[in-house]
């Protein structure tokens, strides 16, 4: 007979510039813990696969899809979501640049398009078109507001300089 009970774990990282304590099943996915758990729903559930780019957040600076990451993969890391990524030089400018381009059209897919961006300009500070489909390839847009996602990625850059 095979057992149901689930392990329980208790440990730290941080979130969007904060120590935060997770206490539970160490396998859920971060995605579930950030929105059920913290009621952070500004990163969407769009496919549960690591897809389609709407969970998307930064552990440790880089684009991660949290819909398959477990939160154990997170003990002691840095994770930020769309609710913290303008507390950086690069998420300002890169939200700016989206309302300033009128990006947005049903907007589910958005912050996981921010976040995807926000990544790639703090690696690259002058991206290729290239350089903006292959970091953001993985992000699908209902709306195919790709040509707009690209301008703003530059006019981002642009910014800082």
């Amino acid at each position: 007979m095979a057992s149901d009970i689930r392990q329980t774990e208790r440990f730290a990282f941080t979130l969007n510039g904060r120590e935060v304590t997770f206490e539970g099943d160490p396998s859920m996915p971060l995605l579930w813990f950030l929105r059920d758990t913290l009621a952070l729903t500004g990163t969407k559930f769009g496919c549960g696969v690591a897809m389609c780019g709407a969970c998307t957040v930064h552990v440790d600076g880089a684009a991660t899809r949290s819909c398959v990451l477990p939160v154990d993969a997170v003990r002691g890391m840095s994770v930020t979501t769309i609710e913290g990524v303008a507390d950086t030089a690069v998420g300002r400018a890169v939200q700016e640049a989206w309302v300033d381009l009128n990006v947005v059209q049903c907007g589910y897919c958005q912050s996981g398009q921010i976040m995807s961006a926000s990544a790639l300009l703090s690696d690259k500070h002058a991206p290729t078109d290239a350089d903006i489909d292959a970091a953001m390839s993985g992000n699908i847009c209902r709306c195919a507001t790709y040509l707009r996602i690209k301008a703003a990625i530059h006019q981002a850059a642009k910014a800082l300089g």
